[in-house]
C-alpha cells in the first residue's frame, strides 16, 4: 500500500510539474531593454531589439530611457558615430509593438519638455522604478544593450 501511494505521488508530481513547463512555455517571452546612454546604446540596442523581434517575433518589448538614455527619443536625434536618425528606426519597431518609455525624473533634472520627443515616446515617472516592477512584479527579463 505505501509503495502505491510513493507511485501515485510520484506520478501526480511529474505530471503538475509537465503542466506547469508547459504553460510556461506556451506564453510570450517578455523583455525590458534598459537604455541609459544613447551614444553607446542607441544604435545597438534598436539592433538588438530588430533581431530579436526577426527571431522571436512574439516578444512583448518595453524598452526604457533614462538619464542619456532618452536623448535617442528626442525629436530629430541621431547616432553621432553613424549619423543615423534614429527616429525611423524606432518608429519601425514601434509598428511592431515595441514600447518606447522616457523617464519623467530625467526630464525634471535635464530640464527637457515632452513635446521635444516624438510621437512613438511614452513617459514613465520612474526609468529605474518602472525597470524594477516590470522585471519583479511582471517577470519581464532584462537586457542592457
Amino acid at each position: 500500500m505505501k509503495k502505491l501511494f510513493s507511485i501515485i505521488t510520484s506520478l501526480a508530481l511529474t505530471l503538475g510539474f509537465c503542466s506547469i513547463a508547459s504553460a510556461q512555455s506556451t506564453g510570450n517571452t517578455k523583455v525590458v531593454y534598459h537604455i541609459d546612454d544613447a551614444e553607446t546604446q542607441g544604435l545597438k540596442g534598436l539592433r538588438n531589439i530588430r533581431n530579436h523581434l526577426d527571431t522571436a517575433p512574439n516578444t512583448i518589448i518595453i524598452v526604457v530611457t533614462h538619464a542619456n538614455g532618452v536623448d535617442m527619443l528626442m525629436e530629430g536625434a541621431k547616432d553621432k558615430k553613424n549619423n543615423v536618425e534614429y527616429a525611423p528606426l524606432v518608429g519601425a519597431l514601434k509598428s511592431r509593438g515595441v514600447k518606447f518609455e522616457v523617464c519623467e525624473i530625467t526630464l525634471k533634472n535635464r530640464n527637457l519638455k515632452k513635446d521635444q520627443f516624438t510621437l512613438d515616446a511614452d513617459f514613465t515617472p520612474s526609468g529605474v522604478v518602472r525597470v524594477a516592477d516590470l522585471q519583479y512584479k511582471d517577470g519581464f527579463a532584462y537586457i542592457k544593450p
